[in-house]
C-alpha cells in the first residue's frame, strides 16, 4: 500500500529550505526578508514553503516529473521560500505560463547559488558601494543599487545591505552659483558624516565608487576619497549599456600636449569625451594662457571600458600635475576645464596631493550658454565654492 501524501514538511527540510534561501523569498526580483516586519523590524515568520511542480495533479503545473513518485513531492529541490504576495502570484497563474517549472526553478538555483558565493566571501573581497547622484542640467541621475553590485561580481561583495547614498535631491540647476555651493557643501558634509568614520573606524577599507553627477563634483568627490584608500571606481557604458567592465581596446594611448611657454596663466584641458577649442577658454580666462592638454586620438564619451585604461589615465594626470607645478610654481591656481567620462573625474580628484598641489579652480560647461563659467576650488584639502 502506498502511504498517503501529506502537505507536512519536516524540520529538516524547513531548516535546509530557509539555509538555501537565506531567510530571503526566492521569487526573482523580490528577495524580500522573510524572518522580521519591514515596518517594525520585529520579528515575525513571513515565509511561505511554495511548490515548484504542484502539490495537486490539477494544480498550476501539475506533478510533472513527480506523477510516479508523488511521495517526493516535498523535497527540497521541489521547494522555494516565499512570501505570500509571490506564492499567490505563481499559483494565481492556473496555467503554469507565465511561471512555469522551468523558470522556478531557474530562479530557486539562482537565488541559492548567489546566497553561497555571497555568503563564503572572505573579508578582503568586502566593499562599501558608495553611490552618489546629483543633477546634470535637466536630467536626474538615479542609480539602480542592483545593478552595481551586478557590475562588481564576482570581484566584490557588499560590506553591508544598503549602500551609502552621498546624493542630494536638489531642485537647482547647475547653472546656478547657488547649485555649486550647495551641492559642493553637502557633498563635502554627508562625506565627513558617512564616509570618513567607516575610513577610520570599520574594518572594511574598500570602496566601490558608482557615480552620475556634473564633473566638478564628481572630482570633488575624488578629492575627498584620496589615493590613500582603496578605491574601485566605476563607468556607465552606453554601448554595452552598464557598470560592467569590459576588454581593453587593442591600440590606446594618452595624449600629453605641452604649451610653447610658460609665464602666462596655468591651464590645464582635459578633452576626453570631446574636443574643445582654445578660443572658448580665452573667452573666460583672457588670451595669456598657458594650456597643457590630455587628450585621446578620437575623443568620444563611452571610451573607457576597462580597468586598466583607468589605471594609466591616473598614471598619466599625476605625472601631468608634476609638471605644471614645476613650470609654473606651487602659488599660482591652476584651472581646470574637464571634458572627461565620470570614471576619469573621481580618478583626477583622487590623484590630487592635498599639500603638494597647486590650488584648484574648476570649470564646468553650462548648457545654456554654451560656454564654462566656474564652478569649485580646491585649494589643500579644504574644500569651498
Amino acid at each position: 500500500m502506498v502511504a498517503e501524501v501529506t502537505r507536512y514538511i519536516g524540520i529538516a527540510t524547513e531548516r535546509e529550505l530557509w539555509g538555501r534561501a537565506a531567510g530571503r523569498c526566492q521569487f526573482s526580483g523580490c528577495n524580500n526578508m522573510l524572518y522580521k516586519s519591514s515596518v517594525t523590524q520585529e520579528s515575525v515568520n513571513l515565509a511561505q514553503k511554495a511548490h515548484i511542480y504542484s502539490f495537486s495533479e490539477n494544480g498550476p503545473r501539475g506533478w510533472g516529473p513527480f506523477k510516479f513518485n508523488t511521495n517526493r513531492l516535498n523535497d527540497i529541490s521541489n521547494l522555494m521560500l516565499m512570501c505570500h504576495g509571490c506564492h499567490k502570484k505563481i499559483d494565481g497563474d492556473l496555467n503554469g505560463v507565465r511561471y512555469s517549472s522551468k523558470l522556478l526553478i531557474a530562479w530557486k538555483n539562482e537565488h541559492e547559488r548567489r546566497i553561497e558565493i555571497v555568503t563564503g566571501i572572505e573579508a578582503n573581497k568586502k566593499t562599501h558601494v558608495i553611490l552618489y547622484g546629483a543633477n546634470i542640467g535637466s536630467e536626474k541621475s538615479p542609480i539602480q543599487h542592483h545593478e552595481c553590485i551586478g557590475a562588481m561580481f564576482p570581484d566584490w561583495y557588499p560590506a553591508n545591505e544598503r549602500p551609502e547614498v552621498l546624493s542630494m535631491n536638489s531642485e537647482l540647476k547647475d547653472s546656478s552659483p547657488e547649485y555649486w555651493h550647495a551641492e559642493s557643501s553637502h557633498l563635502f558634509g554627508v562625506y565627513e558624516r558617512k564616509i570618513a568614520p567607516l575610513i577610520d573606524q570599520d574594518t572594511c577599507k574598500h570602496f566601490s565608487v558608482f557615480a552620475l553627477a556634473p564633473q566638478p563634483l564628481l572630482i570633488q568627490l575624488g578629492a575627498l576619497l584620496t589615493d590613500k584608500i582603496s578605491v574601485e571606481t566605476y563607468q556607465l557604458s552606453r554601448e554595452p549599456k552598464g557598470w560592467q567592465w569590459q576588454d581593453e581596446p587593442d591600440i590606446f594611448e594618452f595624449e600629453v600636449r605641452v604649451p610653447d611657454g610658460f609665464d602666462g596663466t596655468p591651464v590645464l584641458l582635459l578633452s576626453l569625451s570631446d574636443h574643445v577649442a582654445e578660443d572658448r577658454i580665452s573667452r573666460v580666462l583672457g588670451s595669456d594662457l598657458n594650456v597643457w592638454e590630455v587628450t585621446i586620438a578620437h575623443p568620444h564619451n563611452d571610451f573607457v571600458k576597462s580597468k586598466s585604461q583607468l589605471s594609466a589615465f591616473r598614471k598619466c594626470v599625476r605625472q601631468i600635475m608634476v609638471d605644471i607645478k614645476n613650470n609654473h610654481g606651487n602659488d599660482k591656481p591652476l584651472h581646470i576645464f574637464p571634458v572627461m567620462p565620470i570614471s576619469c573625474c573621481v580618478e583626477f580628484g583622487r590623484a590630487r596631493m592635498p599639500k603638494a598641489d597647486m590650488p584648484w579652480i574648476i570649470y564646468d560647461h553650462d548648457f545654456g550658454t554654451q560656454e564654462f563659467s566656474k564652478s569649485i576650488e580646491i585649494r589643500g584639502d579644504i574644500h569651498v565654492r
